[in-house]
């Protein structure tokens, strides 16, 4: 076997591996030392995204944008594992469950906002200006603000499959800018609300703490044998992911054989969003494993819950990186118009719909709930976390728990959202059912956000 640089596929992912760790390091500098990046609080794989990005098209390096479309991919299903896999905390609160619904609620009805915007903006542009436009690409804005690169990623790349030039780095340049808006607006925002007197900005503002020190989590990683701690999280995870990936795999040949063309219309959005099943099926083998040890019949726990949030900090961290640099601007310079049109009205519409509907579930921490709920749903959970640390740098109200459980009914709550992306790219005319189905089901889930009842009295000026 060659072993020289002659031998490209020997090398090139640890090349290219190689440039999301140098970005990375390079955004952490940057970050430490220049006062005003830091007081942007843009994440520091945005930071290494964008200069990644910028390092391709001014031609410094040359990417394998077929490899960076995969860890995207694969990135946000092993980071939703990673989290799944973690032995829940036991709290004291007897309405956690009751607010963790409503926060999923909440959730979803913001994608539902986002959804409804994106096609009457898309839909809009078709039947005027632009007739060529791809109609269900409104669709692209909850999926890039609400969720992230890792499924801007998937459907924008479904829906270019489907006729929509450009679609997949149309989809992640939506992503791109949710993380500028959750960032950048997000601290005027707090900005604004500190000087009306309403809240309280922390004066430790974007740091970065390395500790020297290992601390475990209590009651996680009891395993102290020869193998290294990391080395069993990983393994866990990664044959979760394989066995996501044959189950996934058997339903989709399953539907197709029972129907071809419900298949083609279900089986890419299962593939697309695999990190549902990943995640439903790394809570069962934690299930198993709690009653296996509550039994005898092993005797340690074997997730360590500080190791598996590391792991899926890096696995998010390289989606993000890799998803913001596989980005062609070419292929987006014909859709400039409705990239802008989505991206200022996904701003401003997510904004005034989470005023209105957290006022009901979150009262005395509306504020916290609020403002870290904006930064999750134009950016990720990191964005969500970094802005609620402004107001509450302990975290001592429940509004960071709020992000982590709500997420996991929303994705219970966010099925229908599989049935509307696949239904709108069916036919132009699908894409005016598909606009009338999701906000009957906006109004559905405000509904049950306000049914429900308050948390609390709200505090607003």
């Amino acid at each position: 076997m060659d072993y020289s640089a002659a031998n490209h596929a020997l090398w090139n992912v640890i090349i290219q591996f190689g440039y999301i760790a140098a970005v990375l390091l390079i955004a952490v500098a940057l970050r430490q030392t220049i006062k005003p990046i830091r007081k942007t609080m843009l994440p520091m794989a945005v930071l290494g995204g964008f200069i990644l990005l910028i390092a391709k098209q001014v031609g410094i390096i040359d990417l394998d944008e077929d490899l960076l479309s995969a860890l995207t991919y694969h990135g946000i299903a092993l980071g939703f594992i990673a989290m799944s896999l973690r032995t829940p905390v036991q709290r004291e609160a007897g309405d956690e469950r009751k607010v963790g619904f409503r926060s999923g609620a909440v959730i979803v009805s913001t994608y539902m906002v986002q959804g409804v915007t994106g096609l009457i903006i898309t839909i809009g542009l078709a039947l005027t200006v632009m007739p060529g436009m791809f109609r269900a690409a409104g669709l692209l804005l909850p999926m890039g603000f609400g969720q992230g690169p890792g499924q801007a990623n998937n459907i924008g790349a479904s829906y270019q499959s489907l006729g929509f030039e450009g679609g997949h780095s149309f989809g992640l340049a939506i992503a791109a800018a949710g993380y500028l808006v959750a960032c950048l607006v997000g601290v005027i925002i707090l900005n604004v609300l500190r000087k009306r007197g309403v809240i309280e900005v922390s004066e430790e503002r974007g740091q970065v703490v390395f500790r020297e020190d290992y601390i475990e989590n209590e009651g996680g990683g009891e395993v102290s044998e020869s193998i290294d701690k990391l080395s069993v999280q990983l393994a866990m995870v990664v044959i979760v992911y394989l066995v996501t990936y044959a189950a996934t795999a058997g339903l989709t040949g399953g539907i197709a054989k029972i129907s071809e063309g419900l298949a083609g219309t279900v089986n890419t959005l299962l593939w697309g969003f695999n990190f549902i099943i990943g995640s439903a099926l790394a809570i069962l083998l934690r299930v198993i494993l709690e009653k296996l040890r509550k039994k005898g019949a092993i005797k340690r726990r074997y997730q360590d819950n500080y190791l598996l949030n590391r792991l899926s900090g890096a696995f998010f961290d390289i989606m993000i990186v890799a998803g913001i640099g596989c980005i062609d601007v070419e292929d987006i310079r014909g859709l400039v118009v409705p990239f802008a049109l989505l991206v200022i009205a996904g701003t401003i519409v997510t904004w005034f719909h989470l005023r209105w509907v957290c006022k009901a579930v979150y009262g005395d921490y509306y504020y916290q709930g609020l403002i870290s709920m904006y930064g999750m749903l134009t950016g990720t959970i990191s964005s969500g976390v970094l802005l609620l640390r402004e107001i509450d740098p302990q975290l001592e109200t429940p509004a960071a728990n709020n992000l982590v459980v709500g997420s996991s009914f929303g994705i219970l709550l966010g099925a229908p959202v599989l049935i509307l992306v696949g239904l709108a790219a069916k036919s132009p005319a699908m894409c005016f059912v598909t606009l009338g189905l999701a906000f009957a089901y906006l109004l559905l889930l405000d509904v049950l956000i306000f049914k429900v009842g308050r948390h609390g009295k709200a505090k607003q000026k």
